[in-house]
């Protein structure tokens, strides 16, 4: 997992996992005979581990807004280990389909965590169209962000980002008016 988010998932080689897990490399071989295998158990393993820090992220806060509480929770897991392997994962899998098929379940399944069914503390509750736009608009422009290399002014720009995230997803949760989209 760790080589994945850092080096990536074509980059991390059999022979660097192995060392990694301080196993032989005829063991490894063993329980993991071709690279498809071990991608199947990683993404396993990685998946749950995404879970888990989901779940875990879901508690009580002491926040006012459930929607600030979700964007600044998601804000920190995005730079977690598990989903930085993640999304190596993913964007490997855009050019192997065996790889985009074996992440096809796990993909769905952390959507459907993502809408509230694992974490409803997490995500504000309701499943209209309108508040799933909400989420998703929050999710994917947090994703987005985190993939982005910002050249200058990186940490005040993400802030404001982050803050314009959260004012969107206020008017779309009709909890602000449009106008207040953008801090004047």
């Amino acid at each position: 997992m760790g080589l994945f988010a850092e080096c990536g998932y074509a980059a991390a080689t059999n022979a660097d996992i192995a060392e990694a897990a301080v196993l032989t490399r005829g063991a490894m071989l063993y329980h993991f005979p071709t690279r498809e295998d071990l991608a199947a158990a990683a993404v396993v393993h990685i998946q749950a581990a995404r879970i888990a820090l989901f779940e875990a992220a879901g508690g009580r806060s002491d926040y006012a807004n459930t929607a600030d509480h979700a964007i600044d929770t998601y804000w920190t897991l995005l730079h977690e280990v598990p989903f930085r392997a993640f999304r190596a994962l993913e964007a490997a899998a855009h050019s192997d389909g065996r790889l985009r098929a074996l992440l096809a379940p796990a993909i769905e399944a952390f959507d459907r965590a993502q809408m509230g069914v694992v974490t409803p503390a997490l995500v504000q509750a309701g499943s209209s169209p309108r508040l799933q736009a909400s989420r998703d608009l929050a999710r994917f422009a947090l994703e987005g962000l985190a993939l982005a290399k910002l050249t200058f002014d990186g940490e005040a720009r993400t802030e404001r980002l982050i803050a314009v995230i959260k004012r969107a997803t206020h008017m779309l949760n009709r909890r602000g008016a449009g106008q207040d989209i953008w801090e004047d």
